[in-house]
């Protein structure tokens, strides 16, 4: 290899090394003071979010919750501009206190710098639920990015008016959707471990319970826990109930009829 190709070599891995530096290195603290307002406010607006009313009633709102709850709740939107480190001092921010990010430019809306006595009361697990149900894109779409932050917000507020959750607040239809869809597929199972296998046998309790684990899981676990934790509402529940007997039910008569059938007449034979 001549020294022409030994040059070329060394500069495309040079090219290479600078690239990935700019690839991986930690994004530097950014801070800007100038585009902080000249007031006190729990809300800076910077990505034209919010209209002016809807800016007033979320001041109010934050200032009340802060209030009453003695908990900071701050938004900060932006696009291209932002602030950064800044609003740390500007909102004195501390332990107490949470930061919600809105920035349009990612692929989630939502980020949250969440103060360490918040945990106490709500996981962390808790903020990533949070962060995908109400900033993801299709909910962005439908209900607009100041609806994704309100009802955000609203979660919060909820959860420290009753002093803390374990997962986010409401049941949306699609999770709701595939609690029912694991109650009828727990039905499914305990009605073909039910069907009768011996002659006046008429529920396999032994095949019931071996299958239990499983069949008590997705309707138990999948398909009412993330109910009853997220909502009091009760049809949710009985229409996942009767998704649950249903399944079994149609299991049984059909395992009945086809594979218990075949058992029976191999026995007579």
């Amino acid at each position: 290899m001549g020294p022409h190709h030994i040059r070329k070599l060394w500069g495309v891995v040079v090219v290479a090394l600078v690239s990935l530096g700019v690839l991986v290195a930690p994004v530097g603290a950014y801070d800007n003071p100038d585009l902080l307002p000249d007031h006190p406010t729990p809300v800076i607006d910077l990505a034209r979010i919010f209209s002016e009313t809807q800016r007033a009633q979320l001041e109010t709102s934050l200032d009340d919750v802060e209030e009453r709850t003695g908990w900071k709740l701050r938004v900060l939107t932006q696009y291209e501009r932002t602030p950064g480190l800044a609003v740390r001092e500007f909102w004195g921010l501390d332990e107490r206190s949470l930061l919600l990010v809105a920035d349009p430019r990612g692929g989630n809306l939502l980020n949250f710098n969440v103060g360490d006595a918040y945990f106490a009361m709500m996981p962390r697990t808790y903020w990533v639920e949070l962060q995908t149900r109400y900033g993801n894109q299709y909910y962005v779409k439908d209900h607009g990015e100041d609806g994704a932050i309100a009802d955000a917000l609203n979660a919060v507020e909820i959860c420290l008016e009753r002093g803390g959750c374990q997962v986010v607040p409401g049941l949306p239809h699609e999770q709701w959707l595939w609690t029912l869809t694991t109650s009828i597929l727990g039905g499914l199972i305990a009605g073909f471990a039910a069907y009768p296998r011996k002659e006046g046998e008429t529920i396999a309790w032994a095949w019931l319970l071996l299958l239990s684990p499983l069949w008590v899981m997705l309707f138990g676990v999948f398909g009412v826990a993330p109910v009853v934790t997220r909502t009091s509402e009760v049809m949710p529940l009985v229409r996942n109930g009767v998704g649950f007997l249903a399944g079994g039910v149609a299991a049984y008569l059909i395992a009945q009829a086809t594979v218990g059938r075949k058992l029976q007449s191999d026995a007579d034979g």
